[in-house]
């Protein structure tokens, strides 16, 4: 599938539905230190743009014709560490369901805090995003259950064109482990602790944790101990020597970002986009999901082979044998993509991403193109 993400921030959206094969075509984010971060991580075009301008955005994002929009509005107005009241960047969640409504891509993707489910932004966003023609599927995961070695519940709307509400569940479901990802399931030994030290909020919280649980979420700001800081009755061992903060670099990881990944600005800026960023194996789960949806999805779709080279015959003037070379190329075709995608114009690009299909010569690939273009015109394909 063809992906454009918004709000993309530094990359763990993109990342991840990388990851899963989807082939993302453009980003757009406005903070400059976050832009140029991207930039140094993906080939693919990015703008530096202001998303509340909806109606100039839409014609650039058009143009790419995406089968999906993926996107993160910020989120700090929502956010259990802010002050909880809706203001300005609040209303990104509204511009993000407007440019949906424009576009009206049959898929995407919108992660969010928790919080943001009951509030009013994000209900002026859902009646825009239900009156397009989109079912939702609404849930909050914990990213612990995700393939995330972190404690980190965030709020996830898929939407897809002239589904029923909820239809993504059981793809979802299915994939949620059971057990919580700690530190140690992920990193085995090789961060070289067995405690760590991440400021509370509040010293009514515990600040020192083990790698045999789930890192606490990942906030947008890493402090050194304190030389005041006296213990809490929970936390996982007392202050020693043995115990530090994590690093920029381990915190990166631990929202899974790969250990090369490019970072750009100071150590405040990078800091902040990985607290802000989604975490890549998150991204890559729930894109994983939505892939098998799809393949699902294209795999019940049943082509009468014997009645389409009638329709071939009778309908579209062919002589047998060609009507034959085209159901050959049709079959071909499907092969190529294993599980193919639906019977829509993003046929014939998704086969064209296939490697299998670009060894063929010019002349076999011209064939299938012509053979799938007689399918997608096939009344019964769809």
């Amino acid at each position: 599938m063809k992906a454009v993400d918004l709000f993309a921030g530094c990359g763990g959206l993109s990342k991840g539905f990388e990851n899963a094969g989807f082939n993302i075509l453009a980003a757009f984010e406005y903070w400059d230190k976050a832009y140029e971060c991207y930039k140094l991580n993906f080939k693919h075009d990015v703008y530096r743009v202001d998303l509340s301008d909806v109606d100039d955005v839409v014609p650039i994002i058009k143009k790419y014709s995406p089968d999906i929009i993926i996107g993160g509005p910020p989120c700090q107005d929502f956010s259990h560490a802010g002050k909880r009241v809706e203001g300005d960047r609040a209303n990104l969640t509204q511009s993000f369901a407007l440019i949906i409504k424009e576009v009206r891509p049959a898929w995407f993707l919108m992660e969010n805090v928790d919080r943001i489910e009951k509030s009013l932004s994000y209900a002026v966003a859902r009646d825009i995003l239900k009156s397009s023609g989109y079912g939702l599927t609404e849930t909050v995961l914990d990213a612990s259950r995700c393939g995330v070695p972190q404690k980190r519940k965030r709020f996830i709307c898929i939407g897809k064109l002239g589904e029923e509400d909820g239809f993504l569940f059981p793809f979802i479901n299915k994939r949620m482990s059971e057990k919580e990802m700690t530190l140690r399931d992920y990193f085995g030994d090789g961060l070289g602790i067995e405690y760590y030290y991440r400021h509370p909020r509040n010293y009514s919280r515990r600040a020192v944790f083990s790698i045999d649980e789930p890192s606490p979420t990942i906030r947008g700001v890493n402090r050194p101990i304190p030389s005041t800081y006296v213990g809490h009755p929970n936390d996982a061992a007392p202050i020693s020597e043995n115990v530090r903060p994590l690093t920029t670099i381990e915190r990166a990881m631990i929202q899974t970002f790969p250990a090369d990944y490019k970072w750009y600005g100071s150590k405040t800026d990078i800091e902040q986009m990985i607290g802000n960023a989604v975490p890549v194996k998150l991204a890559e789960f729930v894109a994983s999901a939505i892939k098998e949806y799809a393949a699902n999805e294209a795999c019940n779709i049943k082509i009468d082979f014997e009645s389409l080279l009638k329709w071939l015959v009778q309908s579209k003037g062919l002589k047998k044998t060609s009507a034959k070379d085209v159901v050959s190329r049709i079959k071909r075709a499907n092969k190529i993509l294993a599980m193919p995608p639906e019977l829509n114009d993003f046929y014939i690009y998704q086969l064209q991403q296939q490697s299998e299909f670009e060894a063929l010569s010019t002349s076999i690939k011209s064939q299938i193109r012509r053979a799938v273009g007689f399918l997608l015109e096939y009344p019964t394909a769809n």
